[in-house]
């Protein structure tokens, strides 16, 4: 078997990391010369900037924003009352205030290293940062009996990391008790690790969160002068680069990312957006504080980087925007997908300046840049440096704009439940759920009415639009969360955590039910789903996708008695659902649509618009357009079985308080569209087909040859689907036993996709969904075929009528494997 470039990406240099932590934890507890010194140069340099770019005028704006942000907070030293350093941050009670103040005290430290800052190397203003400092530990934070209230987020790594900082800003007059009493007191206030340190085998210390506290010790070993701390803690933080395999768990991690590009966090949430987009951030910074010193190893961690930036990144970033598939809670903030994606976009500009890569990697930012409908301004870079380095890419006209993507790709993130399908006009993003993958993510009063997201909700960006105008915190703000595009939900009201039990979380302590419990996180915070069934296959740039719907498993632990009794779980509807995605469209089966006393509604789709955006709706024999001309965006639909759906547009106006109890109470109306089927109570199980088409004009709807595609199968045992214009079969098998689909004969549950060229050459991807079978066997009806070439594991053979192929799908998690076969002249 060749190996590819994600494979190598993937799997050589992630193995190779393990060794190497295990190099460094073996290392004699002495660093090399100058590596204590260097890590603290580098840190300094990456924070503040160097004089070199702090001169450039593409800095200015950062520069003076540092500047800015120092003054205001020395200002509110000043003005400071009782029981608090600054004005309007009363201490004692508060974790966010404290953590407000930590990082205030390091905003002002940081200016006094900038250099062009005013306040560069202003000896008062640093002694007066320590001054606070050692108050803020000897009254708010160095008393272990009276801290460690609030979000235990704050206590092992937000706060940590901003006194990290700042005593590395300051090290040259930082006294070293000071040091010592709060290297001290963060090592206390790692609860969740084993003796003051990192314990690998906790729960809390995965992923992102690992990173950011092994980072973290990383610069208190530095100011401390404690080569045998920082040999630990780099040891520790290079296990984060390995691939996790899911078949050889480290620790029992399943947090990080997988071979085929997906992360996860919180042990099953779908993560890139949010803890995988500051891991990227964290292992990028390591790399630039690290380097030059005998502890970096740039030639193994830059590739693994590169790789989630090229398999885990680019396949979600569409026109400079981050698709909401990725992003947990945190698709109910303010400042997300343009923003996300300027963060991302620091981290690939300093990664360049390390890869072998760099040219590909820099075009790739220019083509976000071009791209993008917001602006990218780099002053919320975190480094003066990146700013100067950013500027540098873009003013090279030798460098080309160029995506990382191809023009059409389809990606089965199958490890975390997610699919995405790219044309040149669009992008299509689906989330799903199973056994493995949460539902959903709700917590901290952070995306408060969360409960379908991951039931197949799918979102399809258009080319050319603003994407905050379809999408974003407006979307879940002015969209019924039962109304979500691809959805099918019962008709009732749920209530959210607070207002079910008035609090951010269901506080029963002495039943196990804490603000950061393991029964909180699998009950109430992001439940998985209840049946394996959820994956998919790629051939080429087309793919295709299934998911069985059920109940999660907080509702299963209520009906099997696991839950106390005033623990609310609600009951979700069941449906057997395929995607299959083609260039034109992408076509949409439902069956066994049902919910057993209640009515159920399926959204074949919705979005909003601008409230004075001028929308329209035609209709015509089994279809209907949608039209925002004012984005100058349209999308058909072609109904192709089924009860035809119901399509609305109407004002709606909401607080976006209403998805999260932190955002402004800002009002916003939006026009929303929904196009859905409502079954009354006591219904038969129904089924619908249905294509959507990006981009179509009436003129092409009203044409559509439905002929091209032809529904096989829509049954909840059989889905398939043959599009004669592409030559292409697909079809999922959700149950044992056999499935029939034209020529295809597909043996349990699979996925499968299947096209035959002109020249009569035969290319098949097999899938298992379900990620637990061993092998998948399937039968092509005709001519007897041979091998051109084959994946691993795959054997062809004649069978009387026929072709058989055996697909070893054993340890695969849900991977494609493809074969190509010929008939014989």
């Amino acid at each position: 078997m060749s190996i590819t470039r994600r494979t190598l990406l993937s799997t050589v240099p992630a193995a190779a990391l393990l060794t190497v932590a295990g190099q460094v934890r073996a290392r004699k507890a002495q660093a090399a010369t100058g590596d204590r010194e260097r890590l603290i140069a580098n840190t300094v340099a990456m924070l503040a900037g160097t004089p070199e770019s702090n001169a450039r005028p593409e800095v200015a704006d950062k520069l003076a924003a540092i500047e800015a942000t120092a003054r205001t907070w020395l200002q509110a030293l000043d003005t400071a009352g009782a029981g608090e350093l600054f004005k309007g941050l009363p201490l004692g009670t508060s974790d966010t205030n404290l953590k407000a103040t930590s990082l205030h005290l390091y905003e002002i430290a940081l200016a006094t290293r900038a250099p062009g800052s005013g306040l560069y190397g202003d000896s008062a203003v640093q002694q007066r940062v320590l001054q606070k400092l050692t108050e803020l530990h000897e009254q708010y934070y160095g008393d272990q009996s009276k801290g460690y209230y609030g979000n235990w987020f704050n206590w092992e790594i937000g706060i940590s990391t901003d006194v990290s900082r700042t005593l590395v800003l300051l090290a040259a007059v930082a006294p070293a008790d000071l040091v010592q009493a709060y290297v001290t007191s963060m090592d206390a206030y790692l609860r969740n690790g084993k003796n003051g340190d990192v314990d690998l085998d906790s729960r809390f210390h995965t992923g992102a969160n690992l990173a950011d506290i092994t980072g973290n010790r990383i610069l208190q070993a530095a100011v401390l002068g404690d080569d045998a701390r920082l040999a630990k803690a780099v040891a520790d933080l290079y296990t984060v680069f390995a691939t996790v395999d899911p078949y050889n768990l480290q620790h029992g991690v399943t947090d990080g990312y997988y071979a085929d590009g997906s992360f996860l966090q919180h042990a099953s949430v779908a993560y890139t957006g949010s803890y995988g987009k500051g891991l990227l951030t964290r292992a990028v910074q390591t790399v630039k504080v690290l380097d030059g010193t005998s502890y970096a190893s740039n030639e193994t961690v830059v590739p693994v980087v590169q790789g989630w930036v090229v398999d885990g990144f680019a396949p979600l970033i569409f026109e400079g925007y981050l698709m909401e598939i990725v992003k947990g809670r945190a698709v109910s903030r303010t400042t997300t997908g343009y923003a996300d994606v300027a963060v991302i976009v620091e981290a690939i500009v300093d990664l360049s300046g390390y890869s072998s890569d760099a040219l590909a990697l820099s075009s790739y930012i220019k083509h976000i840049r071009q791209g993008s409908r917001a602006t990218l301004t780099p002053t919320s870079f975190v480094s003066p440096v990146s700013i100067m380095r950013y500027a540098e890419i873009m003013a090279d006209a030798a460098i080309p704009a160029a995506d990382l993507n191809p023009a059409a790709r389809s990606v089965a993130f199958n490890a975390m439940d997610r699919a995405v399908h790219r044309r040149p006009g669009y992008a299509f993003a689906l989330a799903r759920s199973s056994r493995r993958i949460s539902a959903y993510e709700y917590m901290s009063g952070e995306n408060l009415m969360p409960w379908f997201q991951g039931a197949g909700a799918h979102y399809l960006y258009l080319a050319g639009q603003d994407h905050t105008q379809a999408f974003g915190v407006d979307y879940y703000t002015t969209m019924s969360p039962y109304r979500l595009a691809g959805v099918t939900a019962p008709e009732e009201v749920r209530r959210t955590v607070p207002e079910l039990y008035g609090t951010l979380w269901y506080d029963k302590p002495e039943l196990g039910f804490t603000s950061s419990s393991e029964s909180q996180n699998t009950y109430v915070y992001f439940p998985v789903c209840t049946d394996d069934y959820s994956g998919g296959a790629v051939l080429g740039a087309y793919g295709v996708a299934g998911l069985v719907l059920g109940d999660d498993a907080a509702y299963a632990g209520k009906q099997a008695g696991e839950l106390p009794d005033d623990f609310v779980a609600y009951r979700n509807a069941e449906a057997t659902k395929s995607w299959f995605l083609f260039d034109d469209e992408i076509v949409v089966l439902a069956a066994g649509v049902r919910d057993s006393g209640r009515a159920v509604t399926t959204t074949f789709d919705s979005r909003i618009a601008g409230s004075s955006d001028v929308v329209s709706l035609t209709e015509g024999d089994r279809w209907l357009r949608y039209a925002n001309d004012t984005q100058h965006t349209a999308i058909g639909y072609r109904f192709l079985a089924g009860t035809r759906p119901t399509p609305s547009n109407a004002s709606v106006t909401a607080s976006r308080r209403v998805v999260r109890t932190g955002n402004p109470d800002t009002k916003v109306t939006k026009q929303v569209f929904t196009l859905a089927v409502t079954e009354p109570a006591g219904s038969p199980d129904a089924a619908y087909a249905y294509a959507i088409v990006p981009n179509a004009t009436a003129e092409a709807l009203a044409a559509y040859e439905d002929c091209r595609l032809t529904i096989l199968a829509n049954t909840p045992q059989t889905q398939a689907v043959k599009h004669s214009g592409l030559g292409i079969v697909a079809v999922n098998g959700f149950t044992s036993g056999d499935h029939h689909a034209e020529r295809l004969v597909v043996d349990g549950p699979a996925s499968v996709l299947m096209r035959t060229t002109r020249q009569g050459e035969v290319s098949i991807a097999v899938a298992d969904p379900t990620t637990q079978r061993d092998a998948v066997s399937v039968t092509i009806h005709g001519r007897t075929l041979r091998t051109v070439d084959a994946g691993e594991g795959v054997q062809v053979r004649p069978v009387p009528g026929g072709t058989r192929i055996d697909v070893r799908t054993r340890h695969a998690y849900g991977r494609s494997v493809t074969v190509r076969l010929r008939a014989d002249s």
